[in-house]
C-alpha cells in the first residue's frame, strides 16, 4: 500500500467492514477483458456468498477462471473543503481477492441464503422453495488476500464503534 498510515490490517476492523459494507463490487477477467458488478453479499467464514440467477456472463467469466477481485466501502462521503484542491472522501474500504465457486447442494444453498437475509432483511422466514432454489446460484468466494484502508476517519481499532 502507498500510503501505510491508512492501512486497516486488524482482522477484526476488516470484518467489521465486510459486515457492514452494503454493495460488494466483484471483478472478473476473461480474455483479458474486465467486468465488474455490484452485487449483495454476506460474509462469513473468510468467504463471501453472492446471490446470482443460474445463467448469465458473471457466471459464464466465473466457470473459465474462478480469480476473482472485489471492493466494498463503509460511511463514504464527500468531505467538502474551502478550495477546490481540498476536497476530499471519507471512508474505510476493501480490496480483496480470492476464487469463487458455484455452491450445488440445496442444504449449502439455503443456509447461504439466510446468511443472505440475517444481513439485509429484518424479518426472515428461512424458507425456500425447490423451485426457487434450483433457479438460484449461490456464488462463495474464498477469500486468500484482503486489505484494508481509510481515509478522513481517525485510524480504527474497530470502525463503527465510536472511534472515527
Amino acid at each position: 500500500m502507498r500510503r501505510p498510515e491508512k492501512q486497516i490490517a486488524d482482522k477484526e476492523t476488516l470484518g467489521t467492514i465486510l459486515n457492514k459494507s452494503i454493495v460488494c463490487r466483484i471483478g472478473m477477467c476473461r480474455d483479458n477483458i474486465p467486468y465488474v458488478v455490484p452485487m449483495n453479499f454476506a460474509y462469513h467464514g473468510n468467504a463471501l456468498y453472492l446471490h446470482a440467477a443460474k445463467e448469465g456472463k458473471k457466471l459464464d467469466m466465473m466457470a473459465e477462471n474462478p480469480h476473482v477481485c472485489f471492493e466494498m466501502e463503509y460511511k463514504a462521503e464527500v468531505s467538502p473543503a474551502p478550495t477546490s484542491c481540498g476536497w476530499s472522501m471519507k471512508y474505510y474500504s476493501i480490496i480483496g481477492w480470492g476464487n469463487a465457486s458455484i455452491l450445488n447442494d440445496p442444504e449449502d444453498k439455503t443456509k447461504a441464503l439466510n446468511l443472505l437475509m440475517d444481513k439485509y432483511a429484518d424479518e426472515t422466514n428461512d424458507s425456500y422453495p425447490d423451485s426457487v432454489l434450483s433457479k438460484t446460484a449461490i456464488i462463495k468466494v474464498e477469500i486468500t488476500e484482503l486489505t484494508g484502508k481509510f481515509s478522513g476517519y481517525s485510524k480504527p481499532s474497530t470502525c463503527g464503534s465510536g472511534n472515527e
